[in-house]
């Protein structure tokens, strides 16, 4: 029998749905202007990587199992280095925000070394700094009540993820949770 490859998996916290068609507007109006594949509005909790699809599935339920909806703030739009954190939301890290972003990281066994940066991407792009700086912009221009903005974080989903694929083509929902209110 042939093993399972092993690849990187992440699990994903999705907005409320009052929230999520917000969001959406906001990276679609982003996208149309600097381009960049679609994807949904989340908040990364925890990315891990070498592990069959029946072990993240595994991790993932015993994760969610009596994890709870919680809520998120948005300090701020902000710009990143790296095409996966091109131009984001910086969310607040409070208690509640820090907790799910732990609990995921130990149940996926993930390296605690690099600390959980809460956010929620607007766009996954090849940005010049000049371009990051005119995408921020037009996000505050097209939401200007985007800083402070609380929402619920109310479902969790899993994702494989292979982070070589810009097209993210090949991204595939494995398993997701409704959070208990």
């Amino acid at each position: 029998m042939e093993e399972e490859k092993r690849q990187e998996y992440s699990v994903w916290a999705l907005p409320d749905e009052e929230t999520k068609p917000r969001f959406r507007e906001l990276m679609e109006a982003l996208r149309s202007e600097f381009s960049g594949p679609r994807f949904d509005p989340h908040v990364t909790v925890a990315v891990a990587s070498n592990l069959t699809g029946e072990e993240a599935k595994k991790m993932f339920e015993e994760a969610c199992d009596s994890f709870k909806a919680y809520t998120a703030t948005v300090d701020r739009v902000s710009t990143g280095t790296f095409f996966f954190q091109c131009v984001f939301l910086l969310l607040q890290t409070t208690p509640e925000v820090m907790k799910a972003g732990e609990h995921f990281k130990k149940h996926f066994n993930c390296s605690t070394t690099t600390s959980y940066m809460p956010h929620s991407s607007l766009i996954y792009a090849e940005l010049t700094e000049e371009e990051k700086k005119q995408a921020l912009e037009k996000a505050y221009a097209l939401d200007n009540s985007l800083d402070g903005l609380s929402f619920r974080l109310t479902q969790l989903v899993l994702y494989k993820t292979d982070t070589e694929d810009k097209t993210l083509e090949s991204w595939e929902k494995v398993a997701e949770c409704n959070l208990s209110p």
